[in-house]
């Protein structure tokens, strides 16, 4: 009878969940994005959410937590990448490994950004290690002025990174939107609202007889209205802006995100009336385009006077250097900018743009446990992170980049490899 007690006993303890590991990370600066930067401050977390942040003195750390002495450091969210296609290409040159267009597919709007995304990407794990630990990856826009349906996605590595595989919409208008749907702003807009106008109404056995979209893309644009899922827009000119607010209102307050917008302050005050949040590259101020002869360092400052609300991206190189956005969220402060709406723009903004708002993008109990340790301040160029935390769960801080580099760091006598495979 002993012995078959103690074998259930085994037998239960092995089904019965691993005991959560409990960090607490005490002495440092921690900006919550709630209010004040807290000043020695402690933060405790498990291995998925937050569990108290504050003052060191008003926090009770339990016995059993792994303590991280952070004197001196930062502590904050983890940064929110709210645009690009990290993940989905390798090498750009090499159509084999570049996911992100799908120009001869009959399908556009339909098209899944998360079928694309490899979490074993080396660029993923360059970006997680400069602090970023959730991405918007989308797909771009080539056959039509849809790109698809855009995914969220952690910066782990792990096979099962992605949080939601159908968050959003991505539209090509402007210039290049004009090109694809016929030529104009004028087919490109006309495009736009007949094709959703079709998804309203299909039903499958009773499309139209000559159909702007197929079944798929119809059904998938009929779901993302029905969602509620934010479009994100491309457009830069300052006119389109206006044409995409007149848009929005023609669609029942669509839940309408522009992207790029380099003549966004000529109308700031007109965007902040229709409630259209941005996704802007404050770095980007040169007139790639007729369509963007306004750009302006100023974009950023001059949008937030007007209340405006914004995030922040490095829209020039959404593959491999989107790890770059603190740097260019940073380079706002120079303009007049603030420093905690800096911040938000990579963090607290775009979590709220896709719904994640209630979790991620804060430092407050309850919150998924997104936490990064700095060695100084985030928006500084030479500031780098020391410790990244995803869902409470330690990362990795290694990535090719950095293995290369402590590869020929020992070149050298010492090295008893031949020259060719140091």
């Amino acid at each position: 009878m002993r012995k078959f007690i103690t074998v259930c006993l085994a037998f239960l303890l092995l089904q019965s969940p691993a005991v959560a590991e409990t960090f607490a990370i005490t002495g440092a600066k921690i900006v919550t994005n709630e209010g004040a930067i807290i000043e020695e401050g402690t933060i405790v977390f498990d291995d998925k959410k937050i569990i108290a942040v504050g003052k060191t003195t008003s926090v009770t750390i339990p016995d059993t937590a792994t303590k991280i002495d952070a004197s001196g450091k930062w502590v904050t969210p983890g940064l929110f990448l709210p645009f690009s296609q990290v993940g989905m290409v390798e090498v750009a040159a090499e159509s084999s490994t570049n996911d992100t267009r799908s120009k001869d597919s009959p399908f556009s709007a339909a098209l899944l950004a998360a079928d694309s995304f490899n979490p074993k990407s080396e660029n993923v794990g360059i970006t997680k290690i400069e602090g970023i630990t959730r991405m918007a990856i989308l797909p771009v826009a080539s056959r039509t002025i849809y790109g698809g349906q855009g995914a969220l996605v952690n910066t782990s590595g792990d096979f099962r990174s992605i949080s939601n595989n159908a968050a959003f919409i991505y539209v090509q208008m402007g210039e290049t939107g004009a090109r694809i749907a016929g030529g104009s702003r004028s087919a490109s807009w006309l495009w736009l609202r007949q094709s959703l106008l079709e998804a309203k109404a299909w039903r499958k056995g009773r499309e139209p007889a000559k159909p702007l979209l197929n079944s798929a893309d119809a059904f998938a644009l009929q779901n993302a209205l029905k969602k509620d899922l934010p479009f994100l827009v491309r457009v830069n000119r300052a006119s389109d802006l206006l044409a995409l607010i007149d848009f929005k209102s023609d669609f029942g307050d669509l839940n309408i995100v522009a992207v790029s917008a380099k003549e966004a302050w000529m109308v700031a005050d007109e965007l902040a009336e229709a409630d259209i949040t941005l996704i802007i590259d404050p770095h980007d101020n040169l007139p790639s385009g007729f369509e963007a002869l306004g750009a302006t360092m100023y974009n950023a400052v001059r949008l937030h006077e007007a209340g405006v609300k914004f995030a922040i991206a490095n829209l020039g190189d959404g593959s491999f250097n989107a790890r770059l956005m603190p740097q260019h969220a940073g380079n706002t402060l120079a303009t007049g900018l603030d420093w905690d709406t800096a911040f938000a723009a990579i963090t607290k903004v775009p979590a709220q743009i896709f719904g994640e708002g209630d979790n991620l993008g804060r430092l407050s109990s309850g919150m998924i446990a997104d936490i990064v340790v700095w060695d100084g301040d985030p928006l500084e160029v030479m500031s780098a992170p020391d410790l990244v935390f995803i869902a409470g769960q330690k990362q990795d801080m290694t990535s090719r980049q950095t293995r290369l580099r402590d590869r020929y760091l020992t070149v050298g006598d010492k090295n008893s490899l031949p020259f060719a495979y140091r």
